[in-house]
């Protein structure tokens, strides 16, 4: 698997096989680093260093130490994401995964504890049917009719590993499988993008949840992102409390509304608008006429985003993998310094997370 994370890591670097022979100083031909990635070949412990080095790659990653691959990788991006930008994506999800595992392993949990709510997924033909869908993973995970005010940390606790990273603008998130050796369970991993909205993460938070529990089989792509998008849809807003809240039927609504709607419920301005359609509050033309004045521009612009363009990523973040590291820091079944590595934090920032700040600065006067 060697060759397999260095051609990973290369296309991330945009580099040639040339290139990245002249940036490991030529201590190995791009013809040898060709058959490193073909697995003919595996890299000295000088080059593996170099590699490292060059590719901005811990020698870990390199080594595939965890034997961890991806598998039915799901790009939510746009049609000019670069193949530079993709392995980029995957080459950080593959860091953090080891080291997610890594310490689920200190700790002695199941790692596949993934609490499906659909099992196996569900052939779904209509709209209708992912509307059904979505109210039924509410009954299984016991949600009942309230909106939800933490997305990322809802299926976190149902066992999705899922990681708000720093991604290519091009690319609003994915969804994929991390395939595990000695025939252990896949994981499911969504990853999103930390500079979207606070509403546009959480959408994408429910639209990746649906490719869980929707049978892609029968449908086309077309068809299977419509009926994503409609679950989405549903299990953040669900038609009998949206109902409630606005009424069976509007021929209007105001700016005020639908902004206080919107914190509710925690979407986007358009994806409410559009809900409301889905289910009958307002027609067609209610709609069309919103998008026209009020509400023109929200496709594209948040108005009155919940989040801070200043703070983005910082409300509803992911946070079982730091409390892992900090629970095996308290056991002691691992140092700051391991804690601070896996964490990729600053050795302070991670010895106040442990002791607290007054404490930390307390020992440093001693």
């Amino acid at each position: 698997m060697i060759g397999a994370r260095i051609k990973l890591a290369r296309k991330k670097a945009g580099l040639s096989l040339r290139g990245l022979a002249e940036a490991i100083d030529s201590k190995v031909s791009a013809q040898a680093i060709g058959k490193y990635e073909r697995g003919e070949m595996t890299p000295s412990s000088e080059v593996l260093i170099a590699l490292s080095k060059a590719l901005e790659v811990s020698i870990p990653y390199l080594m595939d130490t965890q034997g961890i691959s991806l598998t039915a990788v799901d790009f939510r991006k746009t049609a000019n994401t670069t193949a530079k930008d993709c392995a980029r994506v995957e080459t950080s999800l593959l860091e953090w995964v080891e080291r997610y595992l890594q310490i689920e392993k200190l700790l002695d949990l199941d790692s596949a504890a993934w609490e499906k709510p659909i099992d196996p997924p569900e052939q779904v033909k209509t709209v209708e049917a992912a509307e059904n869908l979505a109210e039924a993973v509410r009954q299984k995970w016991n949600l009942g009719l309230d909106p939800i005010p933490n997305m990322t940390e809802l299926l976190e606790e149902k066992g999705l590993k899922v990681l708000i990273d720093d991604l290519p603008d091009r690319v609003s998130g994915f969804t994929c499988l991390v395939q595990q050796t000695n025939e252990l369970p896949e994981l499911p991993v969504v990853v999103i993008n930390r500079h979207k909205t606070l509403e546009r993460r959480r959408l994408t938070l429910a639209h990746e949840l649906a490719h869980r529990v929707i049978d892609p089989q029968l449908l086309s792509e077309k068809e299977e992102e419509r009926f994503s998008n409609r679950f989405a849809g549903a299990f953040l807003m669900p038609r009998a409390h949206l109902q409630r809240e606005v009424g069976q039927r509007r021929n209007a609504l105001g700016y005020r509304e639908l902004m206080d709607l919107k914190r509710i419920y925690r979407v986007s301005g358009a994806a409410l608008l559009v809900r409301l359609r889905d289910i009958d509050i307002i027609s067609d033309s209610t709609l069309t006429y919103a998008f026209q004045t009020f509400a023109c521009g929200w496709r594209t612009q948040e108005p009155e985003e919940i989040e801070p363009p200043n703070h983005r990523g910082e409300y509803e973040k992911e946070r079982r993998f730091e409390r892992l590291c900090y629970r095996a820091l308290a056991e002691k079944l691992i140092a700051v310094p391991k804690a601070a590595e896996l964490l990729r934090q600053p050795f302070d920032i991670v010895e106040a997370g442990l002791k607290g700040p007054a404490q930390s600065n307390a020992d440093r006067c001693q």
